[in-house]
């Protein structure tokens, strides 16, 4: 099969990867891709914004398969576009990836259907939301309604933040658009996890569980980001509190979506919080996560293109899917000054001594220059170690992190440390 992946970041990177290695796979494309990806497929260099010159490709080169990583394509419609043209295409229509795309009307249908999450309040109007913020305590959560490429959510510790936060975000349009309603929602406390699942109207099939590090640096202090680092699996959390997530979240999720006219195909996501009354829903975007795909999709065994087929043809739920015991953490290099502004085209040193030593290194934010591998994004590499636990794993991604070396490159040193504590 020809198949053609839109995106060109670390968690595309990773699905082209898990395609690569599938026997049915005769030609892999990338639009746009990045300069990892090129090593495994013949990159593209089409934006994902361009709905049409994508479907012309596709068309043109007799594309089998059309596999759609990000968020903004999907919220804008590309699924519905590649359909209207009977293309086969991987991924939610835009009235279901409006779960991701509006937080407002994620939350709605939560309330609606009885499903756990934060109490919140929604505001359209800055002096509305800001009279509401005075009576509410710290700390509290500020979210932009809208997509904001993963850094649209203040965690408030004080009220002095938050205001700052809700003008940034109502009066200041520090991310548009996206910015123009807000969700002030209760502040939960506990241990997060993201739980990915293949969707297919009500049948779910959960992945293995993952946890994220959003904040920029250790102890979970700075700025939010669109995540630092992950780990799969998670030994310290009590596997019947995961199942109970996907039994009273993810399961009901889908068949609300059902009932709303706007069944979900595809991967849903779904970051939740693990609080003293029980598991509770953060979140849930459209898409596989990043950079979780970045350590579930090794621990997948199944064919994922087999995966993606079922899906498609409405036999999810005949498919036996199966998962790794082995563990696997993820740790990202990122460019100096990120989640704010930070340079690009930085020379990239150490990727070949790192995969040399087994670490799996899916590109981020990366690009050729003059046959160099250099930095072009903020978050620049996810660098994978694999082992028998997460102690080995963890120490493995590390020892790959130490070999790696860009000007200005920052990580997190405690990716996976609360799964060594227990």
């Amino acid at each position: 099969m020809r198949i053609m992946v839109i995106g060109g970041g670390g968690r595309e990177h990773a699905i082209v990867w898990a395609l690569s290695k599938s026997d049915k796979v005769h030609k892999l494309y990338c639009a746009p891709g990045n300069a990892g990806i090129a090593e495994l497929a013949e990159c593209v260099p089409i934006p994902v914004g361009r709905f049409g010159d994508l479907i012309q490709f596709a068309c043109d080169n007799e594309v089998d398969l059309v596999v759609v990583g990000p968020d903004d394509p999907l919220a804008d419609g590309i699924v519905d576009a590649f359909e209207e043209r009977q293309i086969p295409v991987y991924g939610p229509r835009k009235n279901a990836a409006e779960i991701e795309g509006s937080k407002i009307f994620m939350k709605n249908l939560l309330k609606k259907y009885g499903i756990p999450t934060a109490k919140y309040e929604t505001f359209t109007d800055y002096e509305s939301a800001l009279a509401y913020l005075r009576e509410q305590q710290a700390p509290i959560v500020i979210k932009a309604d809208g997509l904001a490429a993963g850094k649209g959510v203040t965690v408030a510790y004080s009220m002095e933040e938050a205001e700052a936060a809700l003008q940034g975000m109502m009066v200041d349009k520090v991310f548009g658009e996206s910015g123009g309603r807000v969700v002030i929602e209760e502040f939960l406390e506990g241990q997060e996890m993201s739980i990915l699942a293949f969707v297919d109207g009500e049948t779910v099939r959960a992945m293995v569980p993952a946890q994220d590090h959003k904040p920029a640096y250790d102890n979970d202090k700075g700025p939010n980001t669109g995540g630092m680092g992950t780990y799969s699996p998670l030994p310290h959390i009590d596997p019947a509190l995961v199942e109970d997530a996907i039994e009273t979240i993810i399961k009901p999720t889908a068949k609300a979506m059902v009932s709303e006219g706007r069944p979900f195909r595809g991967v849903l996501f779904a970051g939740l919080m693990i609080t003293k009354q029980g598991v509770k829903t953060i979140e849930f975007n459209a898409r596989m996560g990043d950079p979780e795909t970045q350590v579930v999709l090794p621990r997948l065994k199944t064919d994922l293109l087999d995966i993606l087929l079922a899906s498609l043809n409405g036999r999810l739920d005949q498919l036996d899917i199966e998962w790794s015991d082995e563990a696997a953490v993820c740790v990202i290099a990122a460019s100096e000054g990120y989640p704010g502004s930070y340079p690009k085209g930085l020379p990239i040193a150490g990727l070949d001594a790192a995969k040399a030593q087994g670490a799996l290194v899916f590109h981020a934010g990366t690009a050729l220059k003059d046959g160099e591998i250099v930095t072009s994004g903020g978050r620049v590499l996810g660098i994978v170690g694999r082992g028998r636990d997460i102690a080995e794993a963890r120490a493995r991604a590390y020892e790959a992190v130490s070999v790696i070396s860009f000007d200005g490159m920052h990580c997190r040193s405690d990716i996976a440390a609360k799964a060594l504590r227990g």
